[in-house]
């Protein structure tokens, strides 16, 4: 498939994802778990996303999969990008601090980074090694803010969480050939399809007991923007910016999560904005400015 878009707008798009995925934070905790479980949560997104994904592919763009290894490219990406990715951190975070969780991700581009060398091959440059850490050490002083707390008692959930981190970035590594290959609704079709059954035993108890009767207008609403925006949006806009962009660079965006998920705080919340969080802004967007090399010619 030819590049449609530019390195400019691939950034943008993540910029988009991270947004949804920054309010995430927030939007989720008013459906989980009071309403619904967090497997049931989890099925309930990658059923939806496979319906909306299907539909749309099949209507506008009817492309096919070339061959059977695609075909188990997508089922390897699904199991690490729709199941694994989603179980481990939701599990995990049921069993660690959301600190202790939220430090743990950011180690994620740094993992990205050293698997793209390893297996796509992808040259570490010295300017992106030093984005990515100006960028881990803004995401760590937002994060930390409030203190870590690694302890033996959180060991369990804090060891998922880096089993989502390690998975997130496999899932990118994995579907970075095929971004260039096929159009991102065909990838994100498949990748959800072959989701639903590795999910399906997990989530469907959670789903059946979720007390239906007793969602209100506000519930609806977060659920419907976790389906759409936490999910399908951000899910797509990272394969868009995959045509153009590499692994390691869409995974640096990761840092923005803690730094809108604190905006959104101190905008809608009335929490008050600190100097950390001003520090931190320069860093990740330095990190950015190197990791984004903008003047060279090849994908970044």
């Amino acid at each position: 498939m030819a590049k449609s878009i530019t390195k400019v707008q691939a950034h943008l798009f993540l910029v988009g994802a991270s947004f949804a995925y920054g309010a995430n934070y927030n939007v989720a905790k008013i459906v989980m778990p009071d309403y619904v479980q967090p497997k049931g949560f989890i099925l309930m997104r990658v059923i939806f996303a496979a319906v909306l994904f299907t539909v749309i592919h099949r209507i506008f763009i009817k492309e096919k999969i070339e061959s059977t290894q695609d075909y188990r490219k997508l089922a390897f990406a699904a199991f690490f990008g729709a199941c694994l990715n989603m179980i481990t951190f939701f599990e995990g975070l049921s069993l660690t601090s959301p600190i202790n969780a939220s430090v743990i991700m950011v180690s994620s581009p740094i993992l990205v980074l050293i698997m793209s060398a390893i297996i796509l091959k992808e040259k570490v440059t010295a300017k992106k090694v030093v984005g990515i850490v100006l960028g881990l050490a803004g995401a760590l002083i937002l994060v930390g803010m409030n203190g870590f707390d690694f302890s033996s008692g959180t060991a369990q959930g804090d060891i998922l969480v880096i089993v989502n981190a390690c998975s997130y970035g496999y899932y990118l590594i994995l579907i970075k050939p095929l971004a260039t290959k096929y159009h991102p609704f065909t990838i994100l079709k498949w990748v959800f399809i072959f989701g639903v059954p590795m999910v399906f035993p997990f989530g469907i108890m959670d789903l059946v007991e979720a007390q239906w009767h007793t969602f209100t207008l506000e519930v609806i609403g977060a659920i419907a923007f976790v389906l759409i925006g936490a999910t399908c949006i951000t899910y797509l806009f990272n394969a868009i910016s995959l045509q153009v962009l590499n692994a390691s660079t869409t995974s640096f965006y990761i840092y923005f999560q803690p730094l809108i998920a604190g905006a959104i705080a101190v905008f809608l919340f009335g929490e008050q904005p600190r100097w950390e969080q001003l520090y931190a802004t320069i860093l990740i967007f330095t990190g950015v400015a190197l990791v984004s090399n903008w003047k060279t010619k090849s994908s970044n």
